[in-house]
């Protein structure tokens, strides 16, 4: 990126927030601000299984699943996935456990136990870290007083079972919820009728994947995967203006298989343990004192337990554990006209991971894959908003973080990286419709994996010498309300200084950092075409060039920019109790891909969903549902070799994984 240009960026972000403080793009409680997306009520309405991937995949365009197996699925928003997003539920963080993405952080909170969603897209958030691209908000529903809950059965193509429930209440001072659910389901299978065992005999059959990588004769019919889950949750207002809330969720997941690798989950068990403690009013310059808490751990042992290689070979396992601490102190308070929010931000994260054949480690020179890794961060960030003109409504950011990653390795070197982030942002209010633009300046470390993976064969895959990424952007968008219809448009241009990319045609440190920009539109919207039918519509389209080929490569495309995506849902309201909708979810071919790098090309699709549903004496709500109805075969997610996937020896052929074929269901929720 041209020099004078991030400086004039830099310039001008120290210079605007020496003028007014910060306040981040989109905090909302309930409804959505500026380049923020809000969904509401995921735990009442995704009730076909508790994968939120992909109940977010369908809700916006902007989101893109990275399908690994029938649960636990990753997401890309415009164009960037892993830590190039800042996953927080109830802002806490949770990380996985796996290198190979197979417990991504959004997978351990599941849709029954999720009120509402904010995807936050751009470098706008300064109170989490790492929130290079965008940040998913995700909040969990809360304790009522009134005691209420739900019961939930479902049903499902595939075998699929689930039963959940949720139930609260208390009284003015102390308020309780406790939520359960346990789901399974056998191989789904696609538009061919091929399930698991089948797409892997197909790729077989074509020479992409070794024989050794087919399940067992033993185990070719078993479930995709088991899961329950548990969340309790205490609040008490211990006087007038203070609160004390806290929260568990426990995850357990078991024999969860991901056809597309060389190994499947044993178990992924996760913990989220959630203190908050806020003060109101406890002096003029401290309207909202808000103290955080929390502490998360992941293990995940993955194995080739249910392949012909451990007949022929012994048992390949690969178990790693992650654990996350965290505290958070903020102060809100008026200051004139000035809205402003300070803070102190800390988090440490531990990685650590090991090879075993046959239930013993290897040699300990081979055994650590991840050994023993500290990511630790120190951050001051500060926020403001205000409104110089009746209209006009500035808003800017500012955040400073001090980051260490250190590992046990004695030949792996320790990493420092500091960086100063912000934004600014101007709002245009004329009554119902807005126009703003914003600028602002992100940046995330390079993550264990990144630096420091070791695999089987003691070949290190990290480079331990990464540099940060920094994302450099500007936004720009309306929103508009005519008499029936909402429109809301969005256009950004990201420039990456230092992305992180993988590159296949090395045989060692095969991350690199190389320049690139990301750039794209985005259109949303609502037409009220009668009182009782209504159209949500939905487009995104990204582009992404690295400015330079990676080491020993030609190309220049940014792997995992999915192409042109459309969501389309027509809603029609039969009378107060019966609703009907259908869904249309699209998107282009991938012409623009990056080969060189596992990537190929995927043809465009077009699928359509039906749900209906029914409430009965205002307590029973019957759901009918049907899922890609004319079965089509298709694939969303590519094959980027960041990932450890089907391939066979050296070639630059990887495994597609198609999505489910024609998928019906059905779910009874009793409301009490």
């Amino acid at each position: 990126m041209n020099r004078s240009f991030k400086q004039t960026i830099s310039l001008s972000l120290l210079c605007a927030v020496s003028l007014f403080a910060a306040q981040d793009l989109g905090t909302i409680e309930i409804e959505t601000n500026k380049d923020t997306q809000l969904i509401k009520d995921v735990h009442g309405e995704d009730i076909k299984s508790a994968d939120l991937a992909e109940a977010l995949f369908k809700h916006s365009p902007s989101v893109t699943i990275v399908r690994r197996s029938g649960i636990a699925n990753d997401i890309i928003v415009r164009g960037q996935k892993k830590d190039n997003i800042a996953v927080t539920i109830d802002g806490a963080k949770i990380f996985g456990a796996c290198p190979n993405r197979m417990d991504p952080p959004i997978s351990h909170i599941l849709t029954n136990n999720v009120d509402y969603i904010q995807i936050q897209e751009g470098p706008y958030d300064v109170e989490d870290f790492g929130a290079l691209s965008a940040a998913v908000k995700i909040r969990t529903i809360k304790p009522s007083k009134k005691f209420s809950g739900d019961l939930n059965l479902g049903a499902g193509s595939f075998g699929y079972k689930k039963g959940a429930f949720s139930v609260s209440g208390g009284n003015d001072k102390v308020r309780l919820l406790l939520t359960g659910s346990s789901e399974k389901s056998d191989q789904y299978k696609d538009g061919d009728g091929k399930d698991f065992v089948g797409q892997i005999a197909e790729n077989i059959k074509k020479g992409t994947v070794p024989a050794a990588f087919q399940y067992q004769p033993k185990y070719r019919n078993m479930d995709a995967y088991t899961k329950k889950t548990l969340m309790g949750k205490l609040f008490w207002d211990i006087t007038e203006n203070q609160e004390l809330r806290l929260g568990y969720t426990a995850n357990r997941s078991d024999d969860v298989l991901y056809p597309s690798s060389k190994m499947d989950a044993i178990y992924d068990d996760s913990d989220l343990y959630n203190l908050e403690y806020i003060m109101k009013n406890l002096a003029t310059y401290a309207k909202k004192v808000e103290l955080q808490a929390y502490y998360s751990k992941v293990t995940h042992p993955m194995s080739t337990k249910y392949r012909m290689a451990a007949a022929k070979m012994g048992e390949m396992m690969h178990k790693l554990t992650t654990k996350a601490d965290g505290i958070k102190l903020k102060n809100s308070f008026d200051l004139q006209n000035h809205t402003i929010t300070a803070g102190l931000d800390y988090s440490l994260r531990n990685w650590d991971g090991g090879y075993y054949k046959n239930g013993k480690p290897l040699p300990e020179a081979k055994f650590h894959s991840i050994y023993d890794v500290d990511t630790e961060n120190y951050a001051l960030f500060l926020k403001d908003k205000f409104m110089p003109l009746t209209h006009l409504e500035l808003e800017a950011g500012l955040r400073y973080d001090d980051t260490s990653v250190t590992s046990k390795n004695r030949l792996q070197p320790d990493n420092d990286y500091s960086e100063l982030n912000g934004y600014l942002l101007a709002t245009w209010h004329k009554e119902a419709d807005k126009y703003y633009i914003g600028l602002g300046r992100s940046s995330r470390v390079p993550d264990p994996k990144e630096l420091y993976w070791i695999g089987m064969k003691g070949n290190s895959i990290g480079t331990p010498t990464l540099d940060t990424t920094v994302n450099y952007e500007l936004d720009a968008g309306l929103e508009k309300q005519f008499e029936n219809l909402t429109l809301k448009m969005k256009t950004f241009y990201s420039m990456l200084d230092n992305f992180i990319a993988y590159n296949a045609s090395k045989k060692a440190n095969n991350y690199e950092n190389v320049d690139a920009k990301i750039y794209g539109a985005e259109l949303s919207g609502t037409w009220f075409a009668l009182e009782n039918l209504w159209l949500d519509y939905g487009a995104s389209w990204q582009k992404g060039k690295k400015s330079d080929p990676l080491s020993g490569q030609t190309g220049t495309n940014m792997p995992e920019i999915p192409p042109l995506k459309v969501n389309l849902s027509a809603g029609y309201s039969y009378d107060d109790s019966t609703t009907l909708t259908t869904e249309l979810i699209a998107s282009s071919a991938w012409k623009d891909y990056d080969a060189e790098n596992g990537e190929q090309a995927l043809p465009g699709y077009a699928v359509i969903n039906l749900k209906a549903t029914k409430t009965f004496a205002n307590k029973f709500e019957l759901t009918i549902g049907a899922d890609n109805i004319f079965d089509k075969t298709y694939a969303i997610s590519n094959t980027y070799k960041d990932l450890v996937l089907l391939t066979t020896g050296g070639e630059n052929n990887v495994m597609l994984l198609h999505e489910p074929g024609r998928y019906l269901y059905t779910n009874l929720r009793y409301k009490f």
